[in-house]
C-alpha cells in the first residue's frame, strides 16, 4: 500500500479503470445472456403450449371422426342385419312361390296329358265311325249302282216326231235322275196345267193346250226363237224334237204323264246349249 503522501501513478490508475469497465461490460453480457436464455424458454414455452393446444384440437376432431365412423359402421351394421332379414324373408318367399309354380304346372300337365287322352279316345271313336261310315256308302255305292243298271236296262230310245234318233227315253222321275247323272245332256222337268200362260223352261216357253189322260194323248204349244209351234196329239213317252237356237240344236221333250188337266215331263238340250232363262 502507499504511503500517505505517496502518488498512485497514472498508468495504474488506467489500468484499475479499465479493469473495472472489463468488470462491468462482463455483466452487462451475462446479464443480456440471462435474458435471452429466459427469453428463449419463455418462447419456446409459449409455442410448445401453441403446439399442444394444435394437437389436442386435432386429437379431438380425430376422436370426433372416430366416433361418428364408429356410429356409420354400426348403423351400416344394423342395416345389413336388417337386409339380410329381408332377403332371407325374399328368398323363403320365393322358395314358396317355386313350390307353388312347380304343383300348378304338375296338375296343368297332368290335366293336359287327360284331355289329351280323351280327344284320342273321341278322334279314335270318330275314325272307326267314319269307318264304319265309309263301310256304309260303300254298301249303299254298290246298292245305288245296282239300281242305276236296274233302271237302265228299262230306258229305251226311240225315234223322235222329226224322224231323229232320240236318246234314251225317261219314263218316270227316277229314269230322269239317272239321265242326269250320265250327263250327256241338259235336263229340265216341268209340270204343265190346262189353260195356263205358256212357261218358260230352258230357253224356250211351253203350253198345254189339251190332256186326254184315258188315251194318254196332250196337245202342245212349244214357243222358240219367237216363234211357235203346235205339238197335237202327240202320245206319253214320244219324244217331241224341234231346233232351236243360233247354232240350230236340237232339242227334245218328253211328257211322261197325262192328268186331266196337268201334263209332267222333261226338256233335254245339248251340253253347248244357251243358259236356260229358268230351269225348272
Amino acid at each position: 500500500m502507499a504511503d500517505e503522501g505517496e502518488q498512485i501513478p497514472m498508468d495504474h490508475i488506467e489500468h484499475i479503470e479499465h479493469v473495472e469497465q472489463q468488470s462491468t461490460a462482463g455483466k452487462w453480457i451475462l446479464l443480456f445472456l440471462a435474458i435471452l436464455v429466459v427469453a428463449l424458454a419463455v418462447f419456446g414455452y409459449v409455442t410448445t403450449q401453441q403446439r399442444v393446444a394444435q394437437l389436442t384440437k386435432s386429437l379431438s376432431a380425430s376422436q370426433a371422426q372416430v366416433a361418428d365412423l364408429q356410429k356409420r359402421m354400426q348403423s351400416a351394421e344394423a342395416q345389413e342385419e336388417t337386409l339380410g332379414q329381408k332377403v332371407g324373408l325374399t328368398k323363403k318367399e320365393l322358395a314358396q312361390r317355386a313350390a307353388q309354380l312347380q304343383a300348378q304346372q304338375k296338375a296343368a300337365e297332368s290335366r293336359l296329358e287327360q284331355e289329351e287322352k280323351e280327344r284320342i279316345g273321341e278322334v279314335t271313336g270318330e275314325v272307326a265311325g267314319v269307318k264304319t261310315d265309309v263301310g256304309g256308302v260303300k254298301t249303299d255305292v254298290a246298292a245305288t249302282k245296282a239300281d242305276l243298271e236296274a233302271t237302265k236296262a228299262k230306258l229305251q230310245s226311240a225315234v223322235g216326231d222329226l224322224g231323229m234318233q232320240s236318246g234314251l227315253i225317261a219314263h218316270t222321275r227316277d229314269d230322269l235322275e239317272l239321265l242326269k247323272h250320265k250327263g250327256d245332256r241338259n235336263y229340265y222337268e216341268f209340270t204343265l196345267l190346262k189353260g195356263a200362260k205358256p212357261q218358260p223352261v230352258a230357253t224356250v216357253s211351253l203350253q198345254l193346250k189339251k190332256a186326254d189322260a184315258k188315251r194318254g194323248k196332250y196337245t202342245m204349244n212349244v214357243s222358240a226363237d219367237d216363234k211357235t209351234i203346235e205339238k197335237k196329239d202327240r202320245t206319253v213317252a214320244e219324244p217331241i224334237q224341234f231346233y232351236s237356237g243360233r247354232d240350230h240344236l236340237l232339242f227334245e221333250l218328253v211328257v211322261w204323264s197325262v192328268d186331266k188337266n196337268k201334263a209332267t215331263g222333261y226338256l233335254s238340250t245339248p251340253k253347248n246349249a244357251p243358259t236356260p232363262v229358268t230351269a225348272n
